[in-house]
């Protein structure tokens, strides 16, 4: 029975009929969900595949173990050493190429709003080939002429794709705080005991966020040096407390009733958690004590170890691409896809308050079909698109810069190392310190705007 489920399995990937695993014990997916797991593994994969570009432990070892390295690099013409297949030089080639994968797509599935069509079809199906299209587009990048040109204005174009996704990111943590509190608030009338949660997640919140700034005064300050990190600290700190004053005032509250602690205290907590992030980024000072150069400002996380700072930027690396793919995937629900837009208060009035509301489906109408062999597939998609497949592939287009200018330490490109992605530079510094910012502005616009707008935000 398992070899016509394998071959059904792999017919599919050349057709446009759903896809599903030979196990019939895996739990049901949905067509949409199916679908986006499978663009997000091609995204995957070439992310890893620009990791492994950056990293000179990975090239050392490619010459030790591959035998006649050298002869192979030779007859592909790809340098001394393979040296035109690493670097930062061709993570911006591979990282051309899918981006424009990703963008053609976007533009492919513009206005489409049924499943039925061919377009659609294109969409949800023919996985092989697109796998194959995914690796001559990223293999074209290593063709294209004037290659210095190419480098010098591409770096700029995943400059501003980059910021654009870090304000996508932003948008949405600002729309979940309001999410959350949202949810929580409506199980008040019906359960008392929801008061006690939002007090608890409340104080917890802010607990953290007060232990961070601590935490990073005691850690990044110093009586002779680290102006820049007081300054930031005091004036962070100071933002955070006043957006959280503002949340509950009454001027606000008037406006937004459901305006809370626990938004501000996600926001605090978030723009702490950017904060440390920024100054553990910045490069490292040093000053003169007993006739000696000693570095200040810098949290001592290791004894110094190889092994050790592998493992903390193994850790760093992870958690930041998880991040990335969680923007991915959650900006393109028919309810994120909304932070795009001003926050109103537009929730269904009979919402359910329950402790995992970000897991809740966009849609609860749709049949089951069982897929021979297989596990069951939803399909979901049969009256109509639950979700924009030309924003889902343009937010991966702007995921694939973000990948590429992180990878490559921004605009410190020419020594960046894939096991350096966590030492300090002024570019990475600078960006998150500004992502601290942005992020209190939006929350302070979706609080002050219905203020300026009450008709806008009327029930």
């Amino acid at each position: 029975m398992c070899e016509p489920c394998c071959l059904s399995q792999l017919a599919c990937c050349c057709g446009s009929a759903a896809c599903s695993l030979c196990c019939g014990c895996c739990p049901k997916i949905k067509q949409s969900t199916s679908t986006r797991f499978m663009y997000t593994l091609f995204f995957m994969l070439v992310t890893v595949t620009c990791v492994i570009m950056m990293s000179p432990t990975v090239e050392k070892a490619m010459q030790e173990h591959i035998p006649f390295y050298t002869e192979l690099c030779n007859k592909l013409n790809a340098g001394e050493n393979c040296s035109t297949l690493v670097g930062y030089s061709a993570v911006y080639k591979v990282c051309f190429g899918m981006a424009c994968f990703f963008f053609l797509f976007s533009v492919f599935t513009i206005r489409v709003r049924t499943s039925m069509g061919c377009r659609a079809a294109v969409h949800n199906g023919f996985w092989f080939f697109k796998f194959v299209a995914l690796l001559a587009c990223c293999a074209g990048g290593f063709f294209l002429p004037n290659q210095e040109t190419f480098l010098e204005v591409w770096r700029y174009v995943g400059a501003a794709g980059g910021f654009l996704f870090i304000i996508i990111q932003l948008m949405l943590l600002v729309q979940f705080a309001h999410r959350w509190n949202q949810n929580w608030s409506s199980g008040v009338k019906y359960n008392k005991i929801w008061y006690a949660a939002l007090a608890l997640v409340t104080l917890v919140l802010f607990s953290m966020a007060v232990g961070a700034l601590v935490f990073m005064i005691r850690f990044y300050t110093d009586p002779e040096a680290c102006f820049l990190n007081k300054l930031f600290l005091g004036v962070n700190g100071g933002l955070c407390f006043v957006v959280s004053l503002l949340a509950i005032s009454p001027c606000i509250q008037t406006f937004q009733p459901t305006s809370g602690l626990l938004q501000s205290a996600i926001i605090s907590v978030y723009v702490m958690y950017l904060t440390f992030s920024a100054l553990a980024s910045k490069p490292a000072e040093m000053v003169e004590r007993n006739g000696e150069n000693v570095t200040v400002c810098v949290f001592p996380y290791n004894s110094g170890e190889q092994s050790e700072s592998n493992i903390v930027t193994g850790i760093g690396t992870a958690i930041m691409f998880g991040c990335i793919l969680y923007s991915c995937l959650i900006s393109t629900t028919k309810r994120s896809s909304t932070a795009l837009q001003v926050y109103r208060n537009d929730f269904p009035e009979n919402e359910r308050a329950r402790c995992c509301f970000c897991c809740v489906d966009d849609t609860e109408d749709y049949d089951d079909e069982k897929t021979a062999g297989g596990q069951n597939v939803k399909y979901d998609e049969k009256e109509g698109t639950i979700y924009s497949y030309c924003y889902f592939h343009f937010v991966f287009f702007l995921g694939s810069l973000y990948v590429m200018m992180t990878v490559t330490n921004w605009f410190h490109y020419e020594n960046a190392k894939i096991e350096r992605l966590l030492e300090g530079s002024w570019s990475v510094f600078w960006i998150k310190m500004a992502s601290c910012w942005v992020c209190l502005l939006l929350y302070t616009w979706t609080l002050l705007v219905p203020m300026f707008f009450p008709k806008r935000f009327q029930a």
